[in-house]
């Protein structure tokens, strides 16, 4: 009989759990994948699990309810907004992620969307596949340097944002009102508030969390102050941008083109998808990408490897290296420190 059993909600790696099984089988610990789709769908197996490891599928109150035993909520990645962390506190759970597993992937990610954008690559692109050899074809373009980056968020991935984007001669204007302007202008950028950053800014960087304060963080409101031309990236969480508004300033063309890493539908999160609903795939000067600015050979391996690492920690009683929360590990050993 296997001493632990912890359960893997889902994942976009196909069947394959073969790297968490390696790290966790040798303590005893059988290993579940599932691919739930909504919590309902995690409940027969969360309920006598040690510990569950979570991609897309919320992490809720509901099955937070059902766990009999549960230690541990492992996060696949840096985000936290599909666990309720409140509840799994005040159950005794603790909540881990994996952080600084794909800051330089979703940096590259953010900068080849913005080149993307303000050298209307895909514009000539899509002329040249029709015949059409015209450099008027992506009129206007204009020149990058001399121009202002405004930067929203600037943690580890924004600043790496910044620093590449600095190479291309651009001044940087950042908001982020957790990160002092010191420590701004140490990185090259110059503090400021939302509507002066939206009101300066020919490219937008959106590298926002997902909380409940910035949901739409970017709406109808915002839209309505930008600067006229300006185009957007946002590589962050796709809620933080709201899609309609997004949509009515592009037709407007008070925005001249966007790029998402995920539109605010999120679809990896939902059992059926379909573009269609959402009039963003209707333009041309909008760019998606699939959630993917993550994405390396390297980065997935170190986040599985993290994440099934801080369980196997948890389970045998040791000190995890990425809490969340708050809280007593359950054999009572240690106390963790505020995340």
């Amino acid at each position: 009989m296997a001493r632990f059993k912890v359960v893997i909600s889902d994942s976009d790696y196909g069947d394959d759990a073969a790297i968490e099984r390696a790290i966790l089988e040798p303590i005893g610990a059988q290993v579940v994948l599932l691919q739930a789709k909504c919590e309902s769908d995690l409940f027969a197996e969360a309920a006598d699990c040690d510990a569950i490891v979570n991609q897309y599928a919320r992490v809720g109150a509901d099955t937070i309810r059902v766990m009999r035993r549960c230690k541990q909520i492992a996060r696949f990645g840096i985000g936290v907004d599909i666990v309720d962390v409140e509840a799994a506190t005040a159950a005794g759970i603790l909540v881990t992620n994996v952080r600084d597993y794909c800051t330089e992937e979703v940096a590259d990610h953010a900068i080849a969307l913005w080149l993307a954008l303000a050298r209307k690559l895909t514009t000539y692109d899509r002329a040249t596949h029709r015949g059409l050899w015209r450099w008027q074809s992506g009129a206007p373009v204009y020149r990058i340097r001399g121009r202002t980056m405004g930067i929203v968020s600037f943690g580890k991935i924004g600043r790496a944002i910044g620093a590449r984007a600095l190479a291309f001669g651009v001044e940087l204007l950042v908001h982020d009102p957790y990160v002092p302007a010191e420590a701004i202008s140490a990185q090259g950028g110059h503090k400021v508030d939302k509507d002066e950053l939206l009101t300066r800014a020919d490219y937008i960087m959106m590298q926002v969390p997902m909380t409940g304060e910035t949901r739409h963080f970017l709406g109808a409101r915002e839209f309505g102050l930008v600067k006229p031309g300006v185009f957007l990236v946002n590589t962050g969480r796709g809620p933080t941008v709201d899609n309609r508004a997004l949509y009515e300033a592009l037709v407007a063309g008070r925005v001249a083109g966007a790029a998402l890493d995920d539109p605010e539908e999120e679809p990896a999160k939902k059992a059926r998808w379909d573009p269609a609903a959402n009039p963003l795939f209707t333009l041309d000067n909008v760019l998606v990408t699939p959630h993917s600015a993550y994405y390396s050979e390297q980065s997935i391996r170190l986040a599985r490897e993290t994440a099934a690492f801080e369980v196997r920690r948890v389970l045998l009683g040791e000190r995890p290296r990425n809490p969340v929360n708050n809280v007593r590990l359950a054999s009572g050993a240690m106390s963790l420190d505020p995340a």
